[in-house]
C-alpha cells in the first residue's frame, strides 16, 4: 500500500487517468459503440481538443493564483479579426498571425490591470468578458460568416478528421515541456507557491503573470480560430462562458488547485478527457444534459478535495 501511494503522490496525474480509463471502460460496456466506431472517437476527440487547448492557459494563471473569464470571449473575437483582415484583402496566413495578437493584446490587457493596479483577475477578467462579448456581437451584426480558405490549408487548420485534435496534443507537448523544463515554467510555480519569497530571489513575479496572461489570450484566440475552420463558419455567439468554465474545470479535475502554487499540463489534458468521455458517454446513453452539470459540478468538488488531501499528505500531515 505504501509504494503505492508513494507512486501516486509522485505522479499526480495517476488518479484521473484511472477515473478516465474507469469511465471509458463503463461507457462502452453500456454502448458498444462508445469507443469503437469511427465517428463517436472523432466526436470525442472534438469535444476535447478546444477544452483541453484553452486549460494550457488556465492552468498556467491558475498556478499563479489567477484565472481569465474572458477566455471564451476571446475565443470567439479572433476569428472575427481574422476575417475582417482577410475581407481588407491581407492573405488568410496573415490574418491568423493578426487574430492571435488580438487574443494576445486582450490578455496583455488583462494583466497589466491585474498586476499593475492590483485588482483581481476576477473582477478584470469579468469586466473584459462582457466588454468582448458586446464587441463582437456589434462587429458581426450578430451573424454567422463563412471562411474563405482552400480545403487543404482548412484540413490543416482543423476541419479534417483529428485535426484539431493533433494541435491540441502539440499545444500541451509544448505547454508541459514550457512548464516543467525552462525557466519561465519554473518561475511560474515558485511565484505561484511563495510570490514575496519568489521576489525576494529575482523573480519577477508581475512580468511571469503578465506573460501568463497573454499566453491564455493567445491560446483562447488558437483555439478560436481552430474551431472556426472546423465547423467553416465564425460565429459571434461560439465560446462564451461555457467552454471557458470547461476549461477551467479540466484544470482542477485534472491536478491544478485554484489556490495555486502547482500544476499539470498533462493533467488537463487527462481532464479534458475526462470531460469529454462523460459528455459522449451520456448522451450515448441516454442522460440528459443536466445530469451532466451535476456530475461535473461534483467532480469538481471531489477533485479540490483531492488535491487538498494529497498537498497535506505530502507536507507530512501538516494542517493547510
Amino acid at each position: 500500500m505504501r509504494p503505492l501511494l508513494g507512486a501516486l503522490l509522485r505522479w499526480r496525474e495517476a488518479s484521473i487517468v484511472f477515473v478516465a480509463i474507469a469511465l471509458a471502460v463503463y461507457f462502452e460496456s453500456a454502448n458498444s459503440n462508445f469507443l469503437l466506431t469511427g465517428a463517436s472517437l472523432q466526436n470525442l476527440s472534438q469535444f476535447i481538443a478546444p477544452v483541453a487547448i484553452l486549460a494550457c492557459g488556465e492552468v498556467m494563471l491558475m498556478i499563479g493564483g489567477e484565472i481569465d473569464l474572458s477566455a471564451g470571449m476571446v475565443y470567439a473575437l479572433a476569428p472575427f479579426v481574422m476575417y475582417f483582415a482577410q475581407m481588407a484583402g491581407i492573405p488568410l496566413v496573415f490574418c491568423i498571425i493578426l487574430g492571435l495578437a488580438a487574443g494576445a493584446l486582450v490578455g496583455l490587457a488583462n494583466g497589466v490591470i491585474t498586476v499593475l493596479l492590483s485588482v483581481p483577475s476576477f473582477v478584470t477578467t469579468l469586466g473584459t468578458l462582457f466588454l468582448l462579448n458586446g464587441f463582437t456581437l456589434t462587429i458581426a451584426n450578430g451573424t454567422p460568416v463563412s471562411i474563405e480558405s482552400s480545403d487543404s490549408f482548412a484540413n490543416f487548420m482543423g476541419h479534417g478528421g483529428y485535426a484539431e485534435f493533433i494541435w491540441a496534443v502539440g499545444v500541451v507537448v509544448v505547454m508541459h515541456v514550457l512548464l516543467r523544463n525552462t525557466r519561465w515554467g519554473l518561475h511560474t510555480i515558485a511565484s505561484g507557491a511563495n510570490p514575496i519569497g519568489s521576489s525576494e530571489a529575482g523573480i519577477s513575479v508581475r512580468r511571469i503573470k503578465v506573460g501568463n496572461f497573454v499566453l491564455s489570450g493567445t491560446l483562447a484566440a488558437l483555439t478560436g480560430i481552430l474551431e472556426a475552420f472546423r465547423i467553416s463558419s465564425i460565429d459571434p455567439t461560439a465560446g462564451g462562458t461555457n467552454i471557458m468554465f470547461l476549461a477551467v474545470a479540466a484544470g482542477v479535475i485534472g491536478g491544478t488547485p485554484l489556490a495555486g502554487g502547482s500544476g499539470t499540463i498533462i493533467g488537463a489534458l487527462i481532464g479534458a478527457m475526462v470531460l469529454g468521455i462523460l459528455s459522449d458517454g451520456f448522451t450515448l446513453i441516454g442522460i440528459n444534459a443536466f445530469t451532466f452539470n451535476l456530475i461535473l459540478g461534483a467532480a469538481i468538488l471531489l477533485a479540490m478535495l483531492f488535491n487538498i488531501h494529497i498537498n497535506r499528505l505530502k507536507r507530512g500531515g501538516a494542517s493547510p
